[in-house]
């Protein structure tokens, strides 16, 4: 009885000369008999909702790495338990997935949720963080939710950072991990950080640039009309670098010396106007704000040279005669090492386009 003559699929008609072409570009001797090439299993992305979660933070990874034909992601939100999640800002989330989701996933990402310094996450979200990542799973938190990656132990003696509202508290309630506020993300290879709001976006497209290269992730950055690059290491831009006194003692000299930033102001000048000792004044300053006066004096002189940099056309040279650092040179030192940048780099970020 003659051989059957097997019939090729049409992606795989090609003459006896191009036989070779298949192994070329990876198909088997089996596609002649009709074999399809097997498809590649998507990432699992698990996105985990906690009490007073962000809505912006929930909504990044979600839109980022959603289900499309030219992403191979699958996304599924969840919480400690499946059903109605009270959320920030007004909002809740129906969400449909338990921890199981944790056991299931590539990549966990933890947005940011309210009051991260009062208490930790219950604890079994706890420890369904640390069984995924003992599994292989990558950590990933956007804004606040580091404080959830913190109280698993996973950041101790790594850099990350946070919202720049929480770095002192995050640094405080865990002083084992490195906390760098002046940065947009970190990435400790299988726990990664970003900071407040926006940064999360970037925090995604630097994962799905290690995933799927440049050319995606600049895909996706079109798509959300987002920047298509800013490295980990620039850093944040934030209304105000000042923290929010936690305390009232010194509210009328630290008001006092935001108007006269660019006057000597030393630690014996503020504490004169605040009627106690140098020592007392930096103790309680310190409690107050988590920084020493002089930092605090700083990040105040910055604050006004980055407002004069946004809506002035003045030099480099007379704004930090403006805010009491003397040279442009001296301005140009403590911008890049606060801020990571220069001040002509950050006055064209902040006008362009105006």
């Amino acid at each position: 009885m003659p051989a059957r003559r097997l019939r090729r699929p049409p992606w795989c008609r090609v003459g006896p000369r191009r036989a070779a072409d298949l192994v070329f570009v990876g198909f088997r001797a089996s596609a002649y008999a009709g074999a399809v090439p097997p498809t590649p299993r998507l990432h699992r992305v698990a996105v985990l909702v906690l009490e007073g979660a962000k809505p912006l933070d929930v909504g990044i990874p979600a839109q980022v790495f959603t289900t499309r034909a030219s992403m191979p992601y699958e996304v599924r939100v969840c919480g400690a338990e499946p059903g109605l999640v009270a959320g920030g800002d007004g909002l809740s989330y129906a969400v449909a997935h338990g921890l199981d989701t944790l056991g299931w996933a590539d990549i966990v990402f933890v947005p940011g949720y309210r009051f991260p310094d009062r208490e930790d996450p219950p604890r079994a979200v706890v420890d369904a963080l640390i069984a995924a990542h003992d599994r292989g799973a990558r950590l990933a938190a956007i804004s606040t939710g580091a404080f959830a990656l913190a109280a698993t132990g996973l950041l101790d003696g790594k850099r990350a950072t946070t919202h720049w509202h929480y770095t002192q508290a995050l640094a405080t309630k865990r002083p084992l991990v490195h906390v760098d506020e002046n940065v947009l993300f970190v990435d400790e290879g299988s726990v990664l950080t970003s900071a407040g709001a926006a940064s999360g976006i970037d925090l995604c497209l630097h994962i799905l640039r290690g995933d799927l290269g440049i050319a995606a992730a600049n895909h996706a950055a079109r798509r959300l009309v987002a920047a298509p690059y800013r490295s980990g290491g620039q850093a944040q831009y934030v209304p105000r670098s000042l923290p929010e006194p936690l305390g009232e003692r010194f509210a009328a000299t630290r008001e006092w010396a935001l108007h006269r930033l660019d006057e000597p102001l030393t630690l014996d000048v503020l504490a004169h106007h605040a009627a106690v000792s140098a020592r007392t004044f930096s103790r309680r300053f310190v409690e107050d704000t988590g920084y020493t006066p002089m930092q605090w004096v700083m990040r105040a002189r910055l604050d006004l040279a980055r407002e004069l940099l946004e809506r002035s056309e003045r030099s480099v040279e007379q704004i930090a005669a403006d805010v009491g650092l003397g040279t442009g040179a001296n301005l140009r030192l403590h911008f890049q090492r606060i801020l990571g940048t220069t001040p002509s780099e950050y006055r064209r970020t902040f006008t362009q386009g105006e």
